[in-house]
């Protein structure tokens, strides 16, 4: 999918970010990235936001309501997952095979997509977003 601008993948718990740490995402990556940053959330994050809300708590399914009204900001990326492949494989995926960056809290997740040389942004000090890798035009 051609996304006309950078394309960032954003996870699950990067949707949380705002309501958990009051961190505007787009403004940040706008502002880390430029103004031609699309936000895409793969179909497979609403998917797993919903099994979330499966006997959460009020206050949880609060946050995934936020978090979806969130994803309704960005392009939903589709992509089906292989057999065995979690949702981490996906945005692994999706992203070494598009090109794309990818924003995201998760250690395990940050740690695989720099392996594989894909640019990671993430929440610093609970206050602002980074960039980790290289990217393209960035100086």
């Amino acid at each position: 999918m051609r996304v006309g601008g950078r394309g960032v993948i954003l996870d699950s718990n990067f949707l949380f970010v705002p309501l958990r740490f009051g961190v505007d995402i787009f403004g940040g990556l706008e502002g880390l990235l430029g103004p031609s940053v699309v936000c895409l959330v793969p179909a497979a994050v609403l998917a797993e936001l919903e099994l979330l809300r499966v006997g959460a708590s009020p206050s949880l399914v609060r946050e995934i309501d936020f978090a979806v009204g969130l994803a309704g900001r960005c392009r939903v990326l589709e992509g089906d997952r292989l057999e065995g492949e979690g949702v981490d494989d996906l945005i692994l995926r999706l992203a070494v095979g598009g090109g794309y960056l990818v924003a995201t809290n998760d250690g395990e997740l940050r740690r695989r997509l720099r392996g594989e040389g894909v640019a990671v942004v993430f929440l610093r000090q609970r206050a602002f977003l980074e960039v980790e890798g290289y990217v393209e035009g960035l100086g």
